[in-house]
C-alpha cells in the first residue's frame, strides 16, 4: 500500500504556516503611522492612501528552493524573471499598476558571472512588465547561506510598489454566484510547489531523475522544465482592468486553489467551482513518478499545492465575460473561461471525471 505524501511530508507544513501568519495580526498596530490616510485590507494585500485618490501597493516576494534548481543546472539567467513575477503578479491583484522594482540578493559569493546572469533575468522580467529596477542590493553572506555547491548558494527577493486610483482598486466585494472565473496559463511549476517537486523528481533530493534526463512526454530535460520562468501578467491585467470591472484577481501560487478562499472573506456566502484544466507534462509526472517511488500524491494534494495550468484568474460580472476574453485575447493572454462562482462555500474541482472539494 503506497504512503500518502503531501507537501508537509517534503518539509512544508501547511498548517504551521497558516498558525505562524496569525502573528501577523501584530502588524495591525503600525497602520495608525500611515501619514496620509487609512490602510485598506484587500483580499491578498493592504494598500496605503497616498493623496485623496490614490493608493500604493507595496509587495515583497521571492522564488523559494526555486533558486536551488538554478544552482544544479548551473543555469542562472531566467530565476530572476520569477523573481521579479512574483512581486509584480503580486501587485496588480489590487488592480494597481506596478511603479518600479527592487532587488534583494545574498549570496555565498557574488561571483561575477553569476552576478551578471541573475540580473539579466532580472531586467527580462523589468521589461516584461514594463517597470524600472530603481535599486537593489547583492550581499555577501557565506555564514548564513548554504548552496548545493561551494560558493554557489544564493537567495534572491524582489519588491514592488505600485499604485491604483480608488475608483479602480480591486476589493474582492461584490462577487455573486455565477459569475465566471477566468484563467491565464501558466508556464509550469512557475514557483511553488517546488520543495515537493525536487523531492520526487530528482535524485539530487531523493527522487527519481539525474539532471539531464528526458522523460517520456516532456519534451526535454527535467530541470530544464521544472526551471521555465513564471509567467507576468501585468499588461494583459491591466489592458482588462481598462476595459471591465475586475471584482476579484488571484495570483496562483502557494495554497493554489484553496488562495479562492481569500475572496469569500470579502463576498460571503461564495464559492467557487473549476471544471478546465489543463496541466502541463510535469504535474502528471510528479503524481506517476511518486508512484514508481512507493507514495501516493492525491488529487486533492496536487490542487492544494500546485497552479496546474493556470497561473492567474480574475472573476468578472456574467454581462463583462465576452468583453473580458477579448480583451484579454487582444493582449495574448490566451483566457479561458476556468470555473464559475457558486454558492456553495467550498472549492470545488471537476477534472477526468473526479469530483474534488478541497480543504
Amino acid at each position: 500500500m503506497p504512503k500518502d505524501y503531501s507537501y508537509t511530508d517534503a518539509g512544508v507544513n501547511r498548517e504551521q504556516r497558516h498558525e505562524s501568519k496569525k502573528a501577523l495580526d501584530m502588524l495591525h498596530e503600525t497602520y495608525k503611522f500611515s501619514r496620509f490616510g487609512p490602510v485598506m485590507h484587500l483580499p491578498y494585500s493592504n494598500i496605503f492612501q497616498l493623496a485623496e485618490n490614490t493608493y500604493l501597493d507595496l509587495t515583497i516576494e521571492g522564488v523559494g528552493t526555486k533558486v536551488l534548481l538554478a544552482e544544479l543546472a548551473g543555469k542562472y539567467d531566467t530565476i530572476g524573471v520569477d523573481a521579479v513575477a512574483m512581486a509584480v503578479n503580486d501587485v496588480i491583484r489590487s488592480g494597481a499598476t506596478p511603479l518600479a522594482i527592487s532587488d534583494n540578493i545574498h549570496a555565498q559569493a557574488s561571483n561575477p558571472e553569476q552576478v551578471k546572469a541573475w540580473l539579466d533575468g532580472i531586467v527580462d522580467g523589468a521589461k516584461q512588465s514594463e517597470c524600472p529596477v530603481v535599486s537593489g542590493e547583492i550581499g555577501d553572506v557565506a555564514e548564513i547561506i548554504n548552496g548545493i555547491a561551494e560558493g554557489s548558494g544564493f537567495d534572491m527577493v524582489v519588491a514592488s510598489v505600485g499604485q491604483v486610483a480608488k475608483e479602480k482598486i480591486v476589493t474582492g466585494y461584490g462577487i455573486q454566484p455565477e459569475d465566471p472565473i477566468i484563467g491565464f496559463p501558466s508556464s509550469g511549476l512557475h514557483s511553488n510547489g517546488i520543495t515537493l517537486a525536487r523531492k520526487i523528481l530528482l535524485k539530487q533530493w531523493g527522487g527519481k531523475f539525474s539532471t539531464g534526463d528526458k522523460p517520456e512526454g516532456l519534451g526535454g530535460e527535467i530541470v530544464s522544465e521544472m526551471l521555465k520562468p513564471t509567467r507576468i501578467y501585468v499588461k494583459p491585467f491591466l489592458k482588462a482592468a481598462e476595459d471591465v470591472k475586475i471584482k476579484g484577481a488571484v495570483h496562483i501560487t502557494g495554497d493554489a486553489y484553496l488562495k479562492f478562499n481569500n475572496l469569500a472573506r470579502y463576498s460571503h456566502g461564495i464559492g467557487f467551482e473549476f471544471n478546465n484544466f489543463k496541466p502541463h507534462p510535469v504535474f502528471g509526472l510528479i503524481q506517476k513518478t511518486a508512484a514508481e517511488l512507493g507514495y501516493r500524491i492525491t488529487d486533492e494534494e496536487m490542487f492544494r499545492t500546485f497552479n496546474m495550468g493556470w497561473g492567474f484568474a480574475i472573476i468578472v460580472n456574467k454581462k463583462d465575460k465576452d468583453k473580458a476574453i477579448d480583451s484579454l485575447e487582444k493582449a495574448n493572454a490566451q483566457p479561458e473561461v476556468i470555473g464559475k462562482v457558486t454558492g456553495t462555500p467550498q472549492v470545488t474541482i471537476k477534472h477526468q471525471d473526479k469530483k474534488l472539494v478541497l480543504a
